[in-house]
């Protein structure tokens, strides 16, 4: 994000930091805002600091986005990127993992199932070491945090706040049938009934995932122990400001990222996210210009690439880790016939052709809706 205002917003809550730890001055610090989705901040390791728009929409408050940058400048203070490359380096490189693979490598049988195994092993041991490290940098943070002024409440409302980051951005779910069902071109039941299962077997999106793959899955995980561990402390120090640069521009920052972060989705081709999220805007009646656009553009790309036999390329296949709506939705991209993406398309554009004169580029989608049906 290159916004020169958005720059320099975060450039005041570093000084608010660095200010009042010693410690943080002499290191050479560059912090950025990202287009990402993906809801996460992160340290590179050499100084750079990245906190994504998928994670700022979240937050509720100054103090809460003070503790992630706390955060991530404690995992570059105490070298935690540089320690995990060193550990992964000596991993693999270790007898016993050559000595493994060696092993293997002279079997006939079942040499994926083993493969795996030790794949899993290996992902295990480093979100292991790397729990440890998000403790430690955790304390670090409070230790940094708690001379700022900003209220040690922060932290605990913002690791709650990732603890379900995965499983909502907007509280309602997507009613599919609703936002795309219109007077002169219904919503087909077909494009997301379920089919039966074969032979019996338990269709996929109906199989739990244990317990251990929803915490091997999650963006943040461990977030409740984390917080336990800092009870104490945030208890000793709740006194504090939510807010001290500015208020007002925070909450803008919140809206002006949600529409980076989806404008971002389209630029990368991902297109199922894309329409998710502008179908949620729509169906709670926010930036309502920009999302019937952004559905109509995005159609019309769903029509040119299941034209061009790459659609696959564009959209993700249902999953256990995805909610149920947007499953919904993944399935109805699996199933739409060409002609129905752009019959849905025109229908589309035209329920809101009064409501959208003027908006650039929404005529142009509109032309190409009728021009695919034709």
């Amino acid at each position: 994000v290159t916004s020169p205002e958005a720059q320099q917003y975060l450039q005041s809550l570093l000084k608010k930091i660095v200010d009042v730890n010693e410690e943080l001055k002499p290191l050479n610090i560059r912090l950025i805002f990202t287009r990402d989705s993906w809801p996460n901040a992160y340290s590179m390791g050499e100084g750079t600091i990245a906190v994504n728009a998928g994670l700022l929409v979240f937050l509720e408050n100054e103090a809460e986005l003070v503790f992630v940058l706390c955060h991530e400048l404690s995992h570059y203070y105490l070298d935690h990127s540089n320690q995990t490359i060193k550990r992964n380096i000596e991993l693999v490189n270790s007898e016993a993992f050559k000595k493994e693979i060696k092993r293997l490598s002279k079997e006939q049988y079942k040499v994926g199932r083993q493969l795996d195994t030790l794949y899993k092993d290996l992902i295990f041991n480093s979100r292991h070491h790397s729990r440890v490290n998000e403790a430690e940098a955790d304390r670090q943070a409070f230790l940094f945090m708690k001379h700022t002024g900003y209220s040690c409440n922060g932290i605990t409302t913002c690791l709650q706040k990732l603890d379900n980051v995965d499983d909502s951005l907007l509280s309602e779910p997507l009613h599919l049938e609703q936002v795309f069902h219109f007077t002169t071109y219904p919503f087909k039941k077909k494009w997301i009934q379920k089919e039966s299962a074969i032979f019996g077997q338990m269709e996929t999106e109906e199989s739990p995932l244990s317990q251990k793959e929803k915490d091997s899955l999650k963006t943040h995980p461990d977030c409740e122990k984390r917080i336990l561990l800092l009870k104490d402390s945030i208890q000793q120090k709740t006194e504090g400001s939510s807010f001290f640069v500015s208020e007002a521009l925070f909450n803008r920052l919140k809206k002006d990222f949600y529409i980076e972060m989806i404008e971002q989705q389209y630029r990368d081709k991902h297109l199922t996210r894309n329409l998710y999220y502008n179908l949620l805007l729509i169906q709670k009646g926010e930036q309502l210009p920009f999302a019937i656009y952004s559905v109509a553009r995005a159609l019309n790309l769903a029509w040119q690439s299941q034209k061009d036999h790459e659609i696959g390329k564009l959209i993700e296949q249902e999953g256990r880790e995805y909610p149920a709506d947007y499953n919904l939705l993944l399935r109805m991209f699996d199933r739409i016939k060409l002609d129905e993406i752009a019959m849905l398309n025109l229908a589309f554009c035209s329920y809101y052709q009064e409501q959208m004169k003027g908006y650039e580029g929404f005529e142009e989608e509109m032309k190409k809706a009728k021009q695919h049906i034709n």
